[in-house]
């Protein structure tokens, strides 16, 4: 696992497969109270591990990037972001952030204390107070 040293290094957040096994699991005994729905939960569970395996996310100086592999599919400077949220924090499920334009969320398949650091460095929470 990468730590967060300092914020002006890119940190590429490891893999969680903690959310993909659990749906997978928890589709197991639903399969004999109802079946569709055991059904959508694994094929879910089945999206998301493939997701795992293949995104990675990197917060640079000056935006998060996404890659597939070694190729980088999104950028989100940060000088867009307005807010950001990682939502159960018991266990975290959810991370949710607002740009000038858009709202995006992402299910925590990667590690969410290393994501939780990153993001107070690089965006810290009193930065949007007018949010």
């Amino acid at each position: 696992m990468t730590t967060a040293a300092s914020s002006n290094q890119t940190i590429e957040l490891t893999p969680s497969y903690t959310i993909p096994i659990s749906l997978g699991l928890a589709a197991v005994p639903l399969l004999f109270v109802q079946v569709w729905v055991s059904l959508a939960i694994a094929l879910f569970s089945l999206f998301l591990l493939i997701q795992t395996v293949m995104l990675r996310l990197r917060f640079t100086d000056t935006a998060l990037d996404i890659y597939r592999g070694e190729t980088l599919i999104r950028r989100f400077p940060y000088q867009e972001w307005q807010n950001w949220e990682i939502f159960w924090s018991p266990v975290p499920i959810l991370f949710y952030f607002k740009e000038v334009k858009s709202i995006h969320f992402l299910p925590i398949i990667f590690d969410p204390k290393t994501l939780r650091t990153c993001l107070e460095q690089r965006f810290p929470k009193n930065q949007n107070a007018d949010t």
